[in-house]
């Protein structure tokens, strides 16, 4: 840190969440200058679903207990428009991963285009030193690799590592992340101490524009005839017709319910978008080892070497677990874990680790093996 807190001004993004009220009232109390930023993402008149939704982090509600805090703590408050990149880099990403049968994770999209790319662009227009925001995570910088490095959070039910390979170190060089070594009840409770009105707020589990949860009607809703192009496609179980599916984008890999009754479980095996068909199989077909991904960004290394051992997640509530990496052209990698994972999903990242710390990311291609 450069100088004394008092001259350290920090930009909280403020979501109107207990986490982000409570981020900004630890750091207000540790004597920097605070500042608290409220993204507008998108209008709920676009995305639809539930506009009543007072847990979402555009919602009127959200916004104004943000306000309500941040007039609670004496701090400013601003609420800034990224909705026209919010849109062209987060929602028309999610739409399109669905259109070519992947399953995307757009939390991953916004961390690195909105909260560490424009939050943090206007965090610097106005003199701001850091970003802080209220995501469960450590961050360090570390001297033996020069890199800043991101790890999990000492509360594992909360931790939110897997969501911040995709940060530059850039980005990382400026971030705060005041709620790495808490658990959700230490927070709430602080909450209460400082008077915040966001103490007992419960939390939104959903994709915040896809308010209702209703992938579909979101996808129906953006893609004019869609239904129209895609319905009647073939399921395919063994290289043979078993059935037709609704839409190849409405299913995921591992889904269960919604494909028909086959006389057992059956589960989506693969999305084959090219063809308009979907393959099912029984569940030790979901067990996979190998799995091809690109778009790699390093945090704890500056470089992978081949055959490295890691730990890999393949989704946010995977455990970690031993893997080996391997090189491809193009910035991409082969994962090769030890023992199979269930229901490896083209679209989601693979986040590598090395015991807590983030070593990297990528966005999984393709199972191979």
């Amino acid at each position: 840190m450069k100088g004394s807190k008092n001259n350290i001004t920090v930009v909280v993004g403020m979501s109107g969440g207990v986490d982000s009220s409570v981020t900004a009232a630890l750091l207000l109390e540790q004597g920097y200058n605070v500042i608290g930023v409220t993204m507008k993402t998108y209008d709920f008149d676009e995305v639809g679903g539930n506009v009543t939704n007072e847990t979402s982090c555009c919602g009127l509600g959200a916004m104004n207990d943000a306000r309500m805090v941040a007039a609670k703590l004496g701090i400013p408050h601003y609420v800034v428009d990224f909705r026209e990149t919010f849109g062209r880099e987060v929602i028309k990403n999610f739409v399109d991963e669905y259109m070519h049968g992947r399953t995307p994770n757009p939390c991953v999209i916004c961390n690195r285009e909105i909260k560490w790319g424009e939050l943090l662009r206007k965090a610097e227009a106005i003199g701001a030193d850091y970003i802080a925001t209220g995501h469960y995570a450590r961050i360090r910088f570390d001297s033996t690799y020069n890199r800043y490095v991101v790890s999990k959070s000492v509360n594992e039910l909360k931790d939110q590592s897997y969501a911040l390979w995709a940060v530059s170190q850039q980005a990382l060089s400026k971030t705060m992340f005041p709620l790495g070594g808490m658990s959700k009840p230490e927070v709430r409770k602080l909450a209460q101490q400082f008077g915040l009105r966001t103490a007992e707020k419960q939390e939104s589990f959903e994709i915040c524009f896809v308010a209702d949860n209703n992938y579909e009607r979101f996808l129906k809703e953006q893609v004019s005839e869609l239904e129209t192009e895609i319905a009647g496609g073939n399921i395919v179980r063994n290289g043979e017709v078993v059935g037709k599916h609704r839409g190849f984008p409405f299913y995921t890999i591992g889904q269960r319910k919604g494909i028909g009754a086959f006389g057992e479980r059956v589960y989506v095996t693969e999305i084959d978008s090219e063809n308009n068909a979907i393959h099912i199989g029984n569940d030790g077909d979901l067990l996979r080892r190998t799995l091809l991904a690109s778009r790699v960004n390093l945090i704890g290394r500056s470089e992978l070497t081949e055959g490295m051992p890691i730990q890999a997640k393949v989704r946010y509530k995977d455990e970690a677990t031993l893997a080996k990496v391997f090189l491809e052209p193009q910035n991409a990698i082969r994962v090769v874990f030890d023992e199979p994972k269930r229901a490896i999903t083209p679209g989601q990242s693979v986040v590598l680790y090395d015991g807590d710390d983030v070593v990297g990311g990528a966005i999984i291609d393709k199972v191979v093996g």
